[in-house]
């Protein structure tokens, strides 16, 4: 008998507890509530979406471990002639961040420099792809694989107006990456970049595709090509010329550059499109330069303001401000004011979009470009050629 009344006394005390706790609990989430409303109702809505899911549905695993052996590791040595040159021609220039002694304090100019970067093996017999500003100083350049043979590397040939170059090292065998095409690549698809940042070999970090075709004005405006894949993948400096890949670890672009008023990664990063970069390798590594082609036109991008002003009916296309003597566009009969909104069927919506495509194709090419001229929609072939003077 006393046995059961100490169970049950044990019970009553118990759920006094209980009840008490509750109370108290209750009484500090109306606090909390008063306090924190905003922040309340969010995570209950967040909670009540059950069916978003929280994890990627393919593995950054096997993506990462294909990429990864094709990611090489590049240091530029550069001598004090040279670094005199370089801070004269770059003392404004944003990349300059990608070069690791900038970091972390001046040094003369007259004195050497080191820096480091990435790459991109593009052939099994030893050309890489990288960017122009992290060979473009250099005396000596030197690779290092993932499996830490390091080579000497030769520059073949650098593009400033796309910030791309092409080195190479001599051997066979050598291991790369599958190319994607960057077309298909999807705003809010998983992507990973692969680099070595801050002298950090082979590092993998994981973001969104944010935004496609993106200009950023970093290279100078002009004739140079911006159509960047953005993303908010970590990319930090050592990261440059490193890749971008998607989540089947073939190649969609090569990291390039960073948006930051600190020098390291604050949320965005961008990266050359691969179907560019292609383009553009396979002309240095044949002819030591890019053969681009031009349209021969100053353009620029249609809002609705301006479609107002001109009197036609879309808010959206590239529009032609200059025809320049002997250029593709004045043999093929495009006239100013005419609004291109696509080329070979392609919708073209902005500048970065014109001058990708047009970077893609080759001299002697024909490309069709669909034009709004004052109202009227027609079809015009362009036969491009090469450039004879500033412009597109």
């Amino acid at each position: 008998m006393k046995q059961v009344l100490s169970f049950t006394l044990a019970g009553i005390i118990g759920g006094l507890v209980t009840l008490a706790g509750y109370a108290f609990l209750q009484q500090n989430n109306e606090v909390r509530q008063d306090n924190d409303q905003a922040i309340v109702q969010q995570v209950s809505q967040s909670l009540a979406r059950t069916n978003v899911p929280a994890l990627p549905d393919f593995s950054f695993v096997d993506a990462a471990e294909r990429a990864m052996p094709a990611v090489v590791h590049i240091t530029s040595r550069t001598s004090g002639a040279k670094n005199v040159q370089r801070e004269e021609e770059d003392s404004d220039n944003p990349f300059r961040y990608f070069f690791g002694d900038d970091l972390f304090g001046n040094m003369r100019p007259n004195q050497p420099r080191e820096g480091s970067g990435s790459g991109v093996i593009y052939s099994s017999d030893g050309y890489i792809v990288t960017n122009n500003h992290v060979v473009q100083f250099a005396d000596e350049v030197e690779v290092t694989l993932t499996d830490n043979r390091s080579y000497p590397a030769k520059v073949i040939g650098t593009d400033p107006k796309s910030d791309l170059a092409v080195i190479k090292i001599e051997g066979k065998g050598f291991p790369t990456v599958e190319l994607a095409n960057s077309d298909n690549v999807r705003i809010g698809e998983w992507v990973l970049a692969v680099g070595n940042p801050f002298e950090l070999n082979s590092t993998v970090t994981a973001g969104i595709v944010s935004a496609k075709g993106r200009n950023i004005s970093l290279l100078g405006g002009g004739e140079a090509i911006e159509s960047f894949i953005q993303t908010d993948a970590a990319v930090n400096p050592g990261n440059s010329g490193g890749a971008l890949v998607d989540q089947e670890g073939r190649l969609v672009g090569i990291n390039t550059a960073i948006a930051t008023r600190t020098g390291v990664f604050q949320g965005y990063s961008f990266a050359i499109p691969i179907n560019l970069v292609k383009r553009i390798a396979d002309d240095i590594i044949k002819y030591g330069s890019y053969q681009r082609a031009y349209l021969g036109v100053s353009i620029s991008e249609l809002d609705g303001e301006y479609a107002d002003q001109l009197g036609v009916g879309i808010n959206q296309g590239v529009v032609i401000e200059r025809i320049f003597n002997g250029g593709s566009a004045e043999y093929a009969g495009l006239a100013e004011k005419d609004i291109i909104t696509a080329v070979d069927g392609v919708n073209v919506k902005s500048v970065p979009e014109l001058q990708e495509y047009i970077g893609r194709s080759r001299v002697g090419d024909t490309v069709n470009l669909t034009i709004n001229r004052e109202g009227a929609v027609r079809e015009v072939p362009v036969k491009l050629k090469a450039q004879i003077q500033e412009g597109e």
